[in-house]
């Protein structure tokens, strides 16, 4: 149902994918007399919420990365709290007797060539740095031919929190949680102007005194948080049916995997024995617009077919029955950041980075924090609390990100094939480090 005329409620939300309901629910959950309306431009989950990898971990898998960055205290509180996440949607389909195919099997991250050695070995060297060796387990080749067979696979290291959903299943469970609970959702309602207090929409307003802006990726534009984030493209393909291939290549406990790319190869097995593979590698937005790029770029199409290919070769007779692609919103150290406009009473959270089916739930219990004004466990976060990087304003953001990317792939490659990256290949690569940009850069 779309909004007609003026609503007046206690909070709204803006955005109806997992950030969005999980924060409806998280409010209507703490503060059950809260009136909370809920706002979705088209359907809700119609965006990247409904149709991602369906990775769901928290941020074991990102310890090395995190570390240099927040410290060992801060990285450790920030683990600890990812590790409430696949609880929380076991919890959410148990208790509705929803099934979003959830897998518990963990994670595994493979070197699939010798430039992504030192990924496995820093994940496995962060766990044991700061005590929770058991979260990082190393893997040799043989280790990993355990999880999944392949020729190119050389080690990895396996993290036990992890597991996988089918995305759109999860989208459609949190909104009937959210209906459940009594929030009032409001689909095809895209909202046109968004101020203190007040949120204009095609044919009507909702007038809040709390507002929450949750829509990731479409943020980009915003001026508020404009300077910390842009959009770069994200395709999968999906196979058709396949358990006998599985079966051959020892792939059949659930796991998930990916490759210790920078713009990685993200691939998991589904309920009925496909194979989504997907690639990171897309086209970088400019000034925040979404186009036609982030869901018809053949190349990364065929880039994630190419990893398929190359990752699995015992997959080779598996045909490809879909692809497509959608905008992640990528923040400039590589993790999300929450808070409140200065002055107003509009918060936001974005910048999951790729990684956003499990730490949106995290998003969800910092916004209602933020709504509620708590100081608590949740606004106490580093994802709320730490100063985010600025990237350069456009269009040297555009420029330099699609400079970067297309260094960084050249070194991937070259790595792939067993050759030097040239110089200008390694040069761009490195330039993040010049923007105190740590996180994800080679």
């Amino acid at each position: 149902m779309a909004l007609e005329g003026a609503l007046e409620a206690d909070v709204c939300v803006v955005g109806g994918g997992y950030t969005g309901l999980w924060t409806a629910l998280a409010l209507k959950e703490r503060e059950p007399s809260l009136h909370v309306a809920l706002l979705e431009a088209e359907t809700c989950g119609a965006g990247p919420s409904g149709r991602n990898g369906g990775f769901l971990h928290g941020y074991w898998a990102s310890l090395g990365s995190v570390l240099p960055y927040l410290g060992r205290e801060r990285a450790l509180e920030l683990a600890r709290a990812g590790e409430q996440i696949v609880p929380a949607v076991r919890a959410l389909a148990d208790s509705r007797g929803e099934d979003v195919w959830l897998r518990e099997a963990g994670m595994v991250m493979v070197s699939a060539s010798p430039g992504q050695d030192a990924a496995v070995d820093q994940a496995v060297a962060a766990a044991e740095e700061i005590g929770a060796a058991e979260q990082a387990v190393p893997l040799d080749a043989a280790g990993v031919a355990e999880h999944v067979r392949s020729p190119v696979f050389r080690r990895g290291v396996y993290f036990p929190d992890g597991a996988t959903v089918q995305p759109a299943r999860l989208v459609a469970a949190l909104r009937r949680a959210v209906v459940a609970a009594g929030a009032e959702l409001f689909e095809h309602t895209p909202a046109v102007r968004i101020r203190d207090g007040r949120v204009t929409t095609p044919r009507g307003e909702v007038r809040a005194p709390e507002i929450v802006v949750a829509i990731n990726a479409a943020a980009a534009a915003w001026r508020a948080v404009a300077r910390h984030v842009t959009n770069f493209g994200s395709y999968v393909v999906l196979t058709e049916p396949v358990p006998e291939l599985l079966e051959e290549i020892g792939w059949t406990g659930g796991e998930a995997v990916l490759d210790a790319r920078m713009f990685l190869h993200y691939f998991r097995t589904t309920a009925d024995g496909r194979v989504l593979m997907g690639s990171g590698s897309g086209p970088i937005g400019f000034r925040g617009r979404i186009d036609g790029r982030f869901s018809r770029d053949l190349p990364t199409g065929a880039r994630a077919e190419h990893g398929l290919r190359r990752l699995l070769p015992g997959l080779a007779g598996a045909r490809i029955e879909r692809s497509w692609g959608g905008p992640i919103d990528v923040s400039s150290d590589h993790l999300p950041f929450f808070g409140t406009v200065p002055g107003q009473r509009v918060h936001y959270g974005l910048g999951y980075s790729g990684h956003g089916v499990g730490p949106t739930w995290l998003g969800g219990q910092i916004l209602a924090s933020l709504v509620l004004r708590l100081d608590d466990e949740w606004t106490a976060l580093p994802l709320a609390t730490r100063r985010v990087p600025s990237l350069p304003p456009e269009p040297l953001k555009r420029l330099g990100g699609g400079l970067v990317r297309t260094a960084i792939m050249a070194c991937e490659e070259a790595d792939e094939e067993g050759r030097r990256p040239s110089l200008p290949a390694r040069a761009g690569a490195a330039l993040p480090r010049l923007f105190r940009m740590e996180i994800g850069t080679r």
